[in-house]
This record gives structure tokens, C-alpha cells and sequence, in this order.
């Protein structure tokens, strides 16, 4: 079994994960697991988490400056109008991942994203699972759960792309729809 939350070079218990750089544990501590409620904001998370896919997690955290400048802020009707011109330009950028995939992705999303009536992060939301009780392992974090599965279905009925169950799942502890820090954890217990 893996182990539950563990204390930190400040005493606090954090999940194991947000130990290993200060990268990660400040981004344990001040934004996972925090909620999401604007459209920029849900589209930068769902933007970073379709580029993570097969990368470490901290590559994106490391660039993700970069992606920002890249993507014009992760603004969605700047992103949405992007054409050959700037997507050339992404294909270019060393500063961030150059995955032709990854990149059409993010521009078919902003695209997608416009289209929604009640914007992203309302239409992200309403898939939000009912509470759960709090993890106390690693091991009882799942990668997917019913309610990604439908996120990622919905999101490509709409023509989002790069958007499977776990990426979704991804993106509701990132937002905050999911809260899977561990039981022990100083940032569940709102202490920050």
C-alpha cells in the first residue's frame, strides 16, 4: 500500500507527490486541487493536462510560462483565431512541447470552447462528481472514474480533441471538481 501523506521540510503533511522538487510542492500547495471557475482558466488546465499525456507532469509545470506566452495567455478567443501562421509558429517554439497532435489539439479546443453556450468551465462543472470520501493512500486515487469517462465523451461530442477519461480526470483534480489530496493532508484540511 502506498503511503499517506508525509511530512514536508516544514513539518506539514502533503501528498507523497508533492515532495519530490519544489516545483510540485508549490503547486500542491497553492493550486491542485483548487477550483476553477473561469473558461481561461479551465482552458489553460485542460490545454496543460492534454500536453502532459505521455510527459512528466513537472516538463508542463516547468514550461508552462512558456506555454503561456505560446498560447496568448491561454485567452480562448485569442487561441480560437490562431491560423497557419501562429501554428506555425507554436511548431517552432522550443520553449514549449512541439507535438503537431498536441498543438492542433489546443487550437480545435479554443475553437470548441467558443461554441459553447454556457462557456467552458460551467459546461466542465456540471460533470463534477458528488463528494467522495478523502483518499487515504495514493492507491485509492483512481486514474479515471464514471464521471471522466462522460467529461471526455462530452467534450467530443462538442469536438474537443485529446480529451480521453484520464486526461478528464486529470483535469477535475486540477480544477478542483475532484479533491484527492489525501485525508492527512495539510492542504485538505484547508490549513493553508
Amino acid at each position: 500500500m502506498t503511503s499517506g501523506a508525509v511530512p514536508g521540510p516544514d513539518g506539514r503533511l502533503r501528498c507523497p507527490w508533492g515532495l519530490s522538487t519544489e516545483d510540485y510542492t508549490a503547486y500542491h500547495d497553492r493550486e491542485w486541487g483548487r477550483q476553477i471557475r473561469d473558461d481561461n482558466g479551465m482552458y489553460e488546465r485542460l490545454t496543460l493536462e492534454a500536453f502532459q499525456s505521455g510527459l512528466s507532469w513537472l516538463t508542463i509545470l516547468r514550461k508552462r510560462e512558456s506555454f503561456r506566452a505560446a498560447f496568448a495567455g491561454f485567452d480562448i478567443g485569442s487561441v480560437a483565431s490562431f491560423g497557419p501562421t501562429e501554428r506555425a509558429r507554436l511548431m517552432a517554439d522550443s520553449d514549449i512541447v512541439r507535438n503537431a497532435a498536441k498543438i492542433d489539439a489546443a487550437l480545435t479546443n479554443a475553437r470548441a470552447a467558443t461554441g459553447l453556450d454556457e462557456g467552458l468551465a460551467a459546461f466542465v462543472w456540471r460533470h463534477a462528481p458528488p463528494a467522495a470520501p478523502a483518499p487515504l493512500s495514493l492507491d485509492d486515487v483512481p486514474a479515471t472514474t464514471v464521471q471522466s469517462v462522460a467529461l471526455a465523451k462530452d467534450l467530443k461530442r462538442h469536438g474537443f480533441r485529446f480529451v480521453g477519461p484520464t486526461t478528464a480526470y486529470a483535469l477535475m483534480q486540477a480544477a478542483g471538481l475532484v479533491n484527492d489530496h489525501l485525508s492527512d493532508c495539510f492542504v485538505r484540511a484547508g490549513s493553508c
